[in-house]
């Protein structure tokens, strides 16, 4: 009958690589049927359970735990007194010279180090990225199991230094043609990412190596990036990074699902580079979209795709933005509800603060359809416009005395209007619109967008109404998609400012000071990265309340900054 031994290593720490190594040596043993050596939290007690590796053993969270199921107990217990022996530490890719036991000691060693690469149990790890950010060296936080109040404490003193602090939980990176983590190995090429997404980042970098395009840099932020609480903080870093770069000319913008608003403002920054971005952003409409500078994927293989196509053409020039002064919100008119609905789901990513009469969320609605506010789409079809008058398809009255009152508001940068022709609508839609508009266009800083649904059997023909609107002065379309990516070209990007620029410096050669997985160092090396293992312990030894003490301490001594 099978036996189970087992032992309890309280407050013991190790690489979990190393773990890995002495649970495969556990199961060569002679008699030996399965073994575990886990760190004993519920979780990893439930799963040596499920594996009928239970030992009753009273150990805790921090303790660990090693469990041998053998043939007989004589053999379970001799693995067991073998655990010394198999845990003598690995010399690392043949080092045989001293590792430092501190990152300060590390910082001396390799003074050129501009990261950290951090991959130790996370109630620890907050307090190493917090060590590596007063040394002045950007962090790439691998450890998951941190706080989001840590995440964002950390990432703002990160903004506050210049640095960057990609993760937690950011399981791949590739900076200066060296690969963080679990990265792949790319070509070199003009094509940079952002990914609040690990494998994610690795999908589409794999696909643009196989569609023969290159990688100039691949940001990893960490999964919760885009959380409310975060704001986005590393990924607008990365975008300025990547804005900044002359090697970059594409970016990918990749991301789990994010928050509305939050999502959003990381929209209105990509706007704000200057640069085509591709947009894959879970949760959000995409699929062969593009409004201005952004091209958004439905997928990870299309984003992909879309780069690399991107890459390889021509660079346009973004079109000027119209807005002079105040002048910087749109004013949609719309008669058609369907159509209106589609511009706020079309736009509601990129323009903020939207209003409009037909909400899909509720920080959308307009408090009186009377009078616009910010960004305003209206349908002047709704029923509060339509009590004891004509729809605006057959009566231009309501949307006349609209395109006025939007035309005298200093604030309007672009109007725009939908004319749908058809049998029962109105027989000459531009004879009426096209003096208005002409008389409204002599402002000289207004742009007005005239999107004409119908086709060449109308009534109304519809190359004559285009015609009479192109000789009025406003631009004209027959596709509302195509009229949403000329408003946001012709429309200014939100004013919010770029973060404290992160310096291109560090993205060039790498250099890095590892704490946690050999493996990842190991790799470094391989690359041929100048790096640094260090010989890490949990500080105090893991106790808590010796911890708290030696973090206050920290606190209140001067942060010291790399040589």
């Amino acid at each position: 009958m099978a036996a189970i031994a087992s032992q309890i290593r309280p407050g013991a720490y190790y690489d979990s690589v190393v773990l890995m190594q002495l649970q495969r040596a556990l199961l060569t043993l002679p008699g030996v049927l399965d073994a575990g050596a886990v760190m004993a939290t519920p979780v990893n007690l439930d799963l040596l359970d499920a594996s009928g590796l239970r030992a009753e053993t009273g150990a805790g969270a921090d303790d660990l735990l090693i469990v041998v199921k053998a043939e007989q107990r004589e053999a379970a217990e001799a693995a067991i007194n073998q655990i010394d022996a198999l845990l003598v530490r690995r010399r690392v890719a043949g080092e045989t010279e001293f590792l430092p036991k501190s990152l300060e000691a590390a910082a001396h060693q390799l003074p050129e180090a501009d990261w950290v690469l951090i991959s130790v149990p996370g109630r620890f790890a907050a307090g190493v990225a917090r060590d590596a950010l007063r040394l002045g060296k950007n962090v790439f936080l691998y450890s998951n199991n941190v706080s989001l109040e840590d995440e964002a404490t950390l990432k703002r003193e990160a903004l506050g230094r210049g640095l960057i602090v990609m993760g937690p939980d950011c399981g791949t990176a590739i900076v200066g043609g060296i690969g963080f983590g679990f990265a792949n190995r790319t070509r070199r090429g003009p094509i940079g990412l952002v990914a609040a997404s690990g494998t994610g980042l690795q999908a589409v970098a794999s696909a643009i190596h196989r569609l023969g395009g290159g990688i100039s840099q691949a940001l990893g932020t960490g999964g919760r990036d885009l959380h409310a609480g975060v704001g986005a903080a590393a990924a607008r870093q990365a975008l300025d990074l990547l804005r900044r770069d002359p090697e970059t000319s594409v970016i990918v913008l990749i991301s789990k699902p994010p928050e509305g608003e939050v999502a959003g403002r990381v929209a209105a920054a990509a706007r704000r580079t200057g640069k085509p971005v591709v947009l894959n952003l879970i949760g959000l409409p995409g699929s062969g979209r593009s409004l201005g500078n952004l091209h958004f994927a439905g997928d990870l293989e299309e984003a992909a795709e879309i780069a690399v196509r991107l890459a390889n053409s021509p660079r346009v020039p973004a079109d000027a933005s119209s807005s002079k002064g105040s002048a910087r919100y749109l004013r949609g008119l719309f008669s058609g509800g369907t159509l209106a609905y589609e511009a706020v789901l079309g736009l509601q990513i990129v323009l903020h603060p939207l209003h409009t009469n037909v909400p899909l969320q509720a920080s959308q609605r307009l408090e009186d359809p009377l009078h616009s506010t910010g960004h305003t789409i209206l349908d002047l079809g709704a029923d509060q416009f339509t009590v004891g008058r004509l729809h605006p398809m057959i009566d231009n009255d309501l949307r006349l005395r609209r395109l006025r009152q939007e035309a005298n508001d200093a604030g309007t940068a672009v109007i725009l209007l939908d004319v749908v022709l058809g049998e029962g609508a109105h027989p000459d839609p531009a004879a009426e619109l096209a003096p208005a508009i002409a008389e409204a266009l002599h402002r000289g800083d207004l742009e007005i967008l005239v999107c004409v649904i119908g086709t060449d059997l109308d009534p109304q023909g519809l190359e004559g109404q285009i015609e009479k609107f192109r000789a009025c002065g406003a631009r004209v379309f027959t596709g509302l998609r195509e009229t949403l990516d000329q408003v946001v070209r012709l429309l200014p990007p939100d004013a919010e400012p770029w973060p404290a620029p992160v310096p291109l410096e560090s993205f060039r050669a790498p250099a890095a000071i590892n704490v946690g997985l050999e493996s990842f160092y190991e790799s470094l090396l391989a690359q041929g990265a100048a790096a640094v293992q260090v010989d890490w312990r949990p500080p105090a030894g893991g106790d808590e309340r010796l911890m708290a003490i030696l973090a206050k301490m920290k606190g209140t001594s001067e942060p010291r900054q790399a040589s």
